[in-house]
């Protein structure tokens, strides 16, 4: 007997959309049945004309916790990310302290997310200068591969890597290599001002070429993975395209915001908007789409990195001194699901784009997608239901959001984690390692 099935005429599987009912034993995908098949199990579920979708996987989160709390926690991002249908994520090594660039970091990040997590959450480790030797104990310890700056991070703990570190870094171990790329030298520190566009023309699409070009070359050098981190600039696709070509392990993600702002609506002085690399035009942004579409990025994730309204210049509107980081990891999935829809894609493609190529990129073959043997991780989703993004009802410890005010399509009911719903109150996550399946 069955722990649980849940049904819906609108299953999203590997295969696409089709009705379907999905028998849930020991936290795992045992069956995938017919809609009107009646397999034995203590609860049944029938969710109807509601779409039933894998949990998506977010590799690309900012927790920040130890250290920097006050912008984000395990307890809040996790609930935040269950909220949105995300039922796996991976932090990144900065913005915590210590930021984890060691073995012994890591223990201390562990420690500081246990008993806190909501849904499961893996790790990765940071490559900075000096700390090579490091690099192979902490992916021996479970880390997924390391994130590298190539240009300032934001924080003096985290400094960036130049191109002869950077092969250092690539020839210490074979591990996936998930990379911020932007050049210093095409960019260009603005005075204050509330000025958007003064911000964005500090941040040109040059400095992600030039540091697309100086990662692949490292790439091509080592034999290494390297993976592009929240693509911005249209400019640098046709880098990818002719590294992924030659057959370089070369790969490339883009977030929401880029998917779905437009440089030229930001108003003057509305700091939630700031991210680094920046929120480009409308035609750069449509070729992004075209570029998700045809397979060449490779994912959609939502690069989670709040702080305090202090520190985004609430007050002063200042675009040259805010923390630049959006935090949309409870509103990826109706963010996405809006614009994708306008645009003629379905929601298998959404769901390729946001929960299996993330799992895949990290190695969970058991995450981000509904088939027998994957964790039960399940999301009820009502596709047709619109929604105005509330700052006060989102999860997010600082709730600064550019989606303010907007109307989304979409909205999560119900997430389980390994076949146990998500309620928000008690942890009930693991953490992810490397290796596991």
């Amino acid at each position: 007997m069955a722990d649980l099935v849940v049904r819906s005429r609108r299953t999203v599987t590997p295969g696409g959309e089709r009705p379907a009912a999905i028998s849930i034993t020991n936290q795992k995908i045992t069956s995938i049945d017919p809609y009107d098949h009646s397999p034995p199990a203590a609860v049944e579920l029938d969710l109807g004309d509601l779409a039933l979708l894998p949990g998506l996987v977010d590799t690309h989160v900012h927790v920040n916790e130890p250290g920097r709390t006050a912008w984000e926690g395990f307890a809040t991002a996790t609930r935040a990310a269950a909220a949105g249908g995300v039922t796996a994520i991976v932090d990144m090594p900065l913005n915590s302290l210590p930021p984890t660039v060691s073995t012994e970091a890591l223990a201390v990040k562990k420690a500081a997310a246990g008993g806190q997590i909501h849904i499961d959450v893996g790790f990765w480790g940071g490559a900075i200068p000096g700390n090579a030797a490091d690099l192979p104990a902490m992916h021996a310890a479970g880390v997924y591969g390391f994130k590298a700056f190539l240009a300032d991070s934001g924080v003096p703990e985290f400094p960036p890597l130049d191109a002869a570190e950077l092969a250092t870094a690539l020839a210490a171990v074979d591990a996936q290599f998930v990379i911020h790329a932007e050049d210093p030298e095409h960019l260009h520190a603005g005075a204050s001002s509330p000025s958007y566009r003064q911000f964005l023309a500090s941040r040109p699409p040059q400095a992600e070429h030039a540091a697309v070009a100086t990662a692949i070359a490292a790439a091509r050098t080592a034999g290494a993975r390297v993976h592009i981190l929240h693509l911005s600039a249209a400019s640098a696709l046709p880098l990818i395209a002719a590294a992924q070509a030659e057959g370089l392990r070369v790969t490339a993600e883009t977030c929401p915001h880029y998917l779905t702002l437009d440089a030229a609506e930001v108003p003057d002085g509305a700091t939630e908007f700031k991210c680094c690399p920046p929120i480009r035009d409308t035609a750069n942004r449509e070729q992004l789409w075209s570029a998700l579409a045809d397979g060449l990025i490779a994912c959609v994730v939502s690069d989670h990195s709040p702080c305090t309204p202090e520190l985004k210049r609430r007050d002063t509107g200042d675009f040259a001194a805010a923390w630049g980081g959006i935090a949309s990891l409870q509103l990826g999935l109706p963010i996405i699901w809006t614009a994708a829809r306008a645009r003629g894609h379905t929601l298998a493609q959404v769901v390729d784009w946001m929960a299996r190529r993330p799992a895949d990129l990290v190695g969970l073959t058991g995450k981000g997608r509904i088939a027998v043997g994957a964790d039960a991780d399940l999301v009820a989703f009502d596709p047709g239901a619109t929604f105005v993004v509330d700052p006060p009802a989102l999860h997010h410890r600082n709730p600064i959001t550019p989606y303010a005010g907007r109307t989304l399509t979409g909205v999560v009911r119900t997430t389980w984690l390994r076949g146990r719903t998500v309620t928000g109150e008690a942890p009930d996550g693991r953490f992810l390692t490397r290796g596991d399946s």
